[in-house]
């Protein structure tokens, strides 16, 4: 695919006017016989269609998929740990065990005192039947057997709470806490982050987000691997503008398999916002730079085998690659090689297939 990028092909002095390149253009070595001008051997290739997305370079900041601060809901003795930092751990897994002695005797005492006042409910239920008691204590032993039973719960909660397991599959970062340390409710115990995928955040300019929608493509590059390139997909557009910057937030899902890319990371990125399939491309080294950056010139063999100038609208460049959006049809021969030495007309015969490889 076609990208956007930097061109910098300098015009040889003899190209900046149409007229001074006829002018300059080499004369008919007739020698002295008068005959006609040898061919000048060339290397040309033959224009071909390929995908060409129109992109929008950006930066943006890598976040992890799922990343959360895992933290103790009660007090207690640290007893146990079940990982080791960077470990990575399954769903439900064990991470850190509390003591749970004292939260087991509280256990204990809860439902004894919820055995005692469900019996005390029963009986009181069958004195009011025969209107032996008032209804003002059968409702108090209702009230004190629906409150032992909510504080059997609780119990139960808090001592299932000293168990600390992963909510996710992830990666655990670093440990906060050590065995027979005493912490306190809502201490940090660890981190615990989901790395593949991830997730890249970036603004984008208003004046683009008429072409902007979920399901758009990236190519994301990072500092610290120059030479691999991940490819994500936009999963969330915001739906609103940022007031003081007039940018709004995108967010895109990335594959990372390796867990190279880490949150935080700074990202450059390129957003494809279309892409034609059909697109006229030609090497790079065919075009000849104008003053008009949209346009350039190049030299087409035509049928007679004769190099003719010819001006073109240029589209993306990358990967040594242009797009070409008018002046040039599929299958037409441009040069690429040996055109210093030729004008509008000159007779070309064309250098073996191999020499053109390097453009294919």
């Amino acid at each position: 695919m076609i990208f956007r990028g930097n061109f910098n092909l300098f015009l040889p002095v003899s190209l900046f006017g149409l007229g001074l390149l006829v002018g300059c253009g080499p004369a008919e070595d007739t020698g002295s016989s008068g005959g006609p001008m040898m061919p000048t051997q060339v290397v040309a290739v033959a224009a071909k269609t390929e995908a060409v997305a129109d992109t929008l370079s950006l930066i943006g900041t890598v976040a992890a998929d799922e990343m959360v601060e895992l933290k103790s809901e009660t007090a207690g003795l640290v007893e146990s740990i079940h990982f080791t930092e960077g470990q990575h751990v399954e769903k439900d897994q064990l991470l850190i065990e509390l003591d749970q002695s004292k939260l087991q005797s509280a256990v204990v005492e809860a439902e004894a005192n919820q055995a005692l006042s469900q019996s005390n409910f029963k009986r009181n239920r069958e004195l009011l039947d025969g209107n032996l008691i008032s209804k003002q204590e059968f409702d108090q032993s209702k009230t004190r057997f629906e409150a032992d039973t909510a504080l059997v719960d609780l119990r139960k909660r808090q001592l299932k709470d000293t168990r600390i397991t992963a909510p996710f599959s992830g990666t655990v970062g670093s440990r906060e806490v050590s065995p027979g340390q005493v912490i306190s409710q809502n201490t940090t115990l660890t981190w615990l982050v989901s790395l593949d995928p991830v997730k890249l955040e970036f603004n984008v300019p208003e004046r683009f987000l008429s072409v902007c929608k979920t399901g758009q493509t990236i190519d994301v590059k990072v500092a610290a691997y120059p030479q691999n390139k991940f490819e994500g997909t936009v999963y969330f557009v915001a739906p609103f503008v940022e007031p003081q910057l007039r940018t709004t937030l995108i967010k895109a899902t990335v594959a990372n398999p390796e867990e190279l890319l880490k949150p935080g990371m700074f990202a450059t990125l390129d957003l494809t916002l279309t892409i034609r399939d059909k697109a006229i491309v030609i090497p790079e080294p065919a075009i000849y730079r104008t003053l008009d950056e949209k346009r350039a010139m190049i030299y087409v063999v035509d049928a007679e085998n004769q190099a003719q100038l010819r001006t073109v609208l240029v589209g993306e460049r990358k990967s040594k690659k242009v797009e070409i959006l008018e002046g040039l049809a599929e299958g037409e021969m441009v040069i690429v090689e040996g055109s210093q030495k030729i004008g509008p007309g000159s007779p070309v015969k064309f250098a073996p297939a191999e020499a053109a490889d390097i453009y294919q």
